[in-house]
């Protein structure tokens, strides 16, 4: 029972991430202001983590669980920068 709903909502689920994906890209790419396409970055990297973790319950492999754990990382720290950025026009220190 639990395999036959799997089979169904996975590839849905992955649908509609993709779609979300879609509109956070064209979001990124026509934003008016800066402050929009970061917004659009943070919540491509989000997606792309949830499309990792949910390939790896499809799939039943612990692999997929650290590539969403690296794409988390990766978008915190690229999320802080961009922040200290626009706050005081430099990254760093």
């Amino acid at each position: 029972m639990n395999g036959q709903i799997l089979a169904w909502a996975m590839p849905i689920t992955l649908v509609m991430l993709l779609l979300s994906m879609v509109l956070a890209s064209v979001r990124l790419f026509i934003g008016p202001h800066v402050q929009d396409r970061i917004l659009a970055l943070d919540a491509l990297y989000v997606l792309g983590m949830y499309v990792m973790l949910s390939l790896s319950i499809y799939y039943d492999s612990t692999a997929y669980f650290e590539a969403a754990l690296l794409i988390a990382l990766l978008g915190f720290v690229s999320s802080t920068a961009m922040a200290k950025f626009l706050l005081r026009g430099e990254v760093i220190e």
